[in-house]
């Protein structure tokens, strides 16, 4: 394993823990950046990694990700994730997710994990039979919590609309074309929000099947993969894995608006100036994919400290991320300054950085 205080990634995280339990073969790497604001707070992945290298990378990027989304949701939370190294089958066991919990227990708090890429609903409710520290638990209708993707999905819609009326002075999005990278949880409840608009849509996933599938549901088009970056549109929204926006990615773009839910968007910090110098809009990827975080932390304080749990609490605070996302394009075209680098300021003096 890559020592990580040597990784560009690492930004003075609070700690990185390595998990191996050789009984159940699990690998799992815990990273918490901040908890400045509360305990850190964010999900767990299960993916397989090429090389163990890019799963560090992914913890502490991920977690810095998340003090700054927590912070700037108005959470009293701090920033933390995990990555599971899935075997090259993502042969996942009851056995891993035991030792999964107990590692997240013997942290005595000072990290609280809920669902990612890989990881379910269902496979929270076994971390949770080892540890308190878990959210995006099963709930009760009209409660905080569950699943956390339709909470994300609903806060890319309204910052797109955002996006779409200060970019393009719109108010509708009717005939508005959107891309949509990724038809998950996350993509696809996006894509089915927008077409309720009239947005017209062209989709892509790597399970081709389900975009196909999404694109006869929303009457839109489905391209392959590989395409869907260079699709002529007003908005591009990733809504699958990061990094993707590097120099090549960036010049494939032809569009004005970037504005998804995946976490990591920019390659590297350089990588918002470019998009900036093309006059393209970008929406922040950690303040407008709040949404989920916002219900499992309000679901975990309602559950430990008695805040409001009632779903209008979530939506309260989901229609707050368009507003958010004004005052970072403001402060972005008073100054001059790329979008992403007014939002990392804003979000590093939340938390005393």
């Amino acid at each position: 394993m890559t020592a990580f205080w040597t990784q560009a990634d690492y930004d003075d995280h609070e700690l990185v823990e390595v998990v191996h339990d050789r009984a159940s073969g699990l690998t799992a790497i815990i990273a918490l950046h901040s908890t400045h604001l509360g305990p850190g707070a964010g999900g767990t992945r299960f993916w397989h990694y090429a090389d163990s290298a890019d799963a560090m990378r992914d913890a502490l990027r991920l977690s810095r990700g998340m003090s700054y989304k927590n912070a700037m949701a108005g959470l009293p939370m701090g920033g933390g994730k995990a990555v599971i190294l899935a075997p090259r089958d993502k042969r996942k066991t009851p056995e891993m997710l035991a030792a999964f919990g107990r590692a997240v227990d013997a942290l005595g708090g000072r990290y609280v994990t809920a669902e990612d890429v890989g990881i379910s609903e269902a496979d929270m409710v076994e971390v949770s039979r080892h540890t308190k520290f878990v959210s995006g638990l099963p709930v009760a209708e009209g409660e905080a919590g569950g699943d956390p993707g339709p909470f994300t999905a609903m806060g890319i819609y309204l910052g797109i609309k955002a996006a779409v009326e200060h970019k393009l002075g719109k108010t509708s999005l009717q005939g508005v074309r959107v891309a949509v990278q990724g038809t998950g949880s996350v993509g696809g409840g996006v894509a089915r929000l927008l077409a309720k608009d009239g947005a017209r849509l062209v989709v892509a996933d790597v399970d081709e099947a389900r975009a196909r599938s999404l694109a006869l549901e929303t009457d839109g088009e489905a391209v392959a993969p590989d395409q869907i970056m260079s699709v002529t549109c007003d908005v591009f929204s990733p809504n699958a894995l990061g990094a993707i926006l590097d120099e090549e990615g960036i010049a494939r773009l032809d569009c004005a608006i970037v504005a998804g839910g995946a976490n990591n968007q920019l390659a590297r910090s350089q990588h918002g100036g470019l998009l900036a110098e093309r006059e393209i809009l970008y929406a922040p990827d950690y303040v407008i994919n709040a949404g989920g975080i916002i219900s499992v932390a309000l679901e975990y304080l309602c559950r430990t400290e008695g805040h409001p749990c009632d779903i209008n609490e979530v939506r309260k605070r989901l229609a707050q991320i368009p507003d958010r996302l004004r005052a970072i394009w403001e402060e972005s075209d008073r100054t001059d300054v790329s979008s992403d680098v007014v939002a990392d300021r804003m979000a590093q003096k939340l938390i005393g950085r």
